[in-house]
C-alpha cells in the first residue's frame, strides 16, 4: 500500500533536480470515487498505440484514468501496464524493490 488508497507494485528511487528525492511505486492502481486511477510511470503518453486500442479513458501525465472496466479491451489494459513497468524496471537498473510501503 501506498498511502491509504493507492495499491503499487514494485518499488524505484528518484532525485529531482532540484534535489528532492524519494521512493516510488513502479506501477500500481487506486480505485478512486470517481475513476479508476492506474500509475503508469513512464507517462502513459509513451503508448500512443496501446492507448488508441484501449477504449474510453482520460490521461494524466502518469495517470490513466477509467470509468469500468468493462468498457475497456482487457488485454491491451494488461499489455499497457506490462509495458510501463518494464521501461520503469530497465530505465532504473532492474532494481526493483519488493518491500510493502506504509
Amino acid at each position: 500500500m501506498w498511502g491509504t488508497s493507492i495499491v503499487g507494485f514494485g518499488s524505484y528511487d528518484y532525485t529531482y533536480g532540484s534535489g528532492r528525492s524519494g521512493t516510488w511505486m513502479m506501477t500500481g492502481f487506486s480505485p478512486r470515487k470517481q475513476d479508476l486511477t492506474i500509475y503508469i510511470m513512464p507517462g502513459v503518453k509513451a503508448f500512443p498505440a496501446l492507448l488508441a486500442k484501449l477504449g474510453p479513458h482520460r490521461t494524466g501525465t502518469s495517470c490513466l484514468y477509467l470509468k469500468r472496466l468493462a468498457d475497456v479491451h482487457l488485454s491491451t489494459l494488461r499489455k499497457l501496464i506490462a509495458e510501463g513497468y518494464k521501461v520503469m524496471k530497465k530505465t532504473h537498473g532492474g532494481a526493483v524493490k519488493s518491500s510493502v510501503k506504509k
